[in-house]
């Protein structure tokens, strides 16, 4: 491993800083890390900061120096060096043991003396023929001793910018050089003849860096490169994902083949993506593994919701909306079968082995259409399924024969409708409201202590208060026969049954006091229609 010596001088005293560097057939190609540059600035910023007082000299005694006959050759003559402008090479006189040096610690130097350049040489030493001059932020230089055949075979940049100078042209000045550190090492990647083994392990912002300096100075292999490593790496993370998307579209842009890296994000595949969403819903239906089925659906709902929030969904909504539908009339059919072969009267005196799968399909097909239920709701295309599960007589008539272990599941579904309905998640017209309320009212307060120690998600004071607006959205002449058939069961059931008494009291004020307070309101406003005419 060759090395890169930094060495900064200040005032009779030399540090050496050593920089590790990689070396490859044709030289070597290397950018100081990251800290070489940063401690540069760090200092000229620290130095700029005034003080009060500075502390006095110290002197230190510098510890023995290993022998120079001790030290190991160098596998290749390259001595590529990274300095400060005034650089002083400090070479021992005798090859023996040195004594040990006690020099005096220099006071801090000013301000002006500090080193605000870099040198850095590529390739063999001494060989190179033109000097490219990096002038960065804060003042702070680089200057690279490279050589004219290397930039000219690798970057159009450089070959445009030496055509339009003089043939003879030595030095070349970029102002304004925003990444100098990675422009460095994009400098450094053109004596490289495997590039992309230079990105490994290496970063993808770095990575993104080092390919925006490479269009920059028109360097394709390195380019390719990047576009290579970016396909194949990990992106981590959505702002991970949307820098490189960004990135690799604005080259896109400029008519660079960058198709490879796109496809982890676009398809060019006929079929349409609803065709997915289909498969993968029916994947989840038919699922039997509670956990995963569980999981995938709160998944998938989440995902939905996503894709309602854009704006260009909306053709494609009406197809998964469709779907939906599909598969909620499979639910609903599959749903009858069952309750059919579970009201059989020979059902009750099968085994339990027999029994217990019909039950658990049952619970199986309402989750189901539990789940279909909280998609049309997201997706404010609900009404629809309110018609369809109020047509359900068959399945309400069926309800009852059935234990009520077997059954109360289905009520759940119920239940969601009058909630959709109480918070204006859907608004069915008043002949599904009335049916739905008619069909599957009483089945619900029949289950309905069973739902409430039986069924997780079930929220009592939030489903009474559904059940109570759905009810008041009614003419009066039907508030009062559900409210009344109602209190029947509720002087009856006490808490196991639904606590109506806030839709019982808006009825009772709506049919006794409103009337007698519209009369009122009428007289008063007679009396004082014929006295203002008087």
């Amino acid at each position: 491993m060759a090395e890169i010596r930094l060495t900064r001088v200040e005032q009779g005293q030399n540090k050496i800083r050593n920089v590790p560097i990689a070396v490859t057939p044709e030289g070597f190609w290397c950018c100081p890390s990251p800290t070489v540059f940063q401690k540069t600035l760090k200092s000229q910023n620290t130095l700029n900061k005034p003080k009060s007082s500075s502390p006095p000299p110290k002197t230190t005694v510098q510890k023995k120096q290993i022998p120079l006959t001790e030290k190991k050759p160098m596998t290749t003559p390259i001595r590529p060096a990274v300095t400060s402008d005034d650089q002083r090479t400090f070479t021992p006189k005798s090859p023996g043991i040195s004594a040990p040096i006690v020099p005096e610690r220099a006071p801090r130097p000013k301000v002006e003396h500090v080193p605000r350049k870099v040198a850095i040489e590529f390739g063999e030493p001494g060989t190179s023929d033109m000097k490219v001059i990096l002038l960065g932020k804060q003042g702070f230089c680089v200057k690279l001793s490279v050589h004219k055949k290397v930039l000219l075979e690798h970057s159009s940049f450089f070959t445009g910018k030496l055509s339009e100078q003089e043939s003879g042209l030595s030095c070349l000045e970029i102002d304004d050089c925003e990444d100098v550190e990675i422009y460095v090492e994009t400098v450094g990647l053109m004596y490289c003849k495997e590039i992309k083994q230079r990105l490994i392990k290496q970063s993808v912002s770095r990575v993104l860096r080092i390919l925006k300096v490479a269009e920059l100075l028109g360097f394709n292999s390195c380019m390719q490169s990047c576009l290579e490593y970016l396909e194949a790496v990990p992106w981590v993370g959505e702002e991970e994902e949307e820098k490189v998307v960004s990135s690799v579209l604005r080259l896109q842009g400029e008519g660079i083949v960058v198709t490879p890296v796109l496809k982890r994000i676009s398809s060019d595949v006929s079929n349409p993506p609803n065709d997915t969403i289909s498969h993968i819903m029916k994947l989840v239906l038919k699922s039997n593994e509670e956990k995963g089925r569980r999981e995938m659906k709160s998944i998938v709902l989440k995902l939905l919701r996503e894709n309602n929030s854009l704006p260009s969904s909306a053709g494609s909504a009406d197809i998964c909306n469709e779907t939906v539908y599909r598969s909620c009339r499979s639910c609903l059919d599959s749903l009858l079968s069952l309750f059919k072969r579970a009201a059989e009267l020979e059902f009750t005196d099968k085994p339990m082995d027999t029994k217990e799968p019909v039950v658990k399909q049952i619970a199986f097909e309402a989750d189901n259409l539990s789940w279909l239920l909280e998609i049309l709701a997201d997706r404010q295309v609900a009404d629809e399924f309110a018609l369809m599960w109020a047509s359900q007589k068959e399945i309400a008539t069926l309800h009852s024969k059935l234990p009520i272990v077997s059954r109360y599941h289905v009520s759940c579904i119920t239940a969601r409708l009058f909630v959709g309905i109480g918070k204006g998640e859907l608004l069915p017209v008043k002949d599904t409201r009335q049916l739905l309320l008619q069909t599957w009212l009483q089945p619900l307060i029949n289950d309905y202590s069973w739902l409430q120690h039986g069924c997780r998600s079930f929220d009592r004071k939030v489903v009474e208060e559904g059940i109570g607006r759905t009810i008041l959205t009614l003419s009066l002449e039907d508030q009062q026969s559900i409210l009344l058939a109602w209190l029947g069961s509720f002087l009856k059931a006490g808490d196991n049954c639904p606590n109506l008494q806030r839709a019982f009291q808006v009825w009772w004020r709506r049919t006794f006091i409103r009337p007698y307070a519209d009369a009122q309101g009428n007289v008063l406003q007679s009396d004082s229609s014929m006295t203002s005419k008087q």
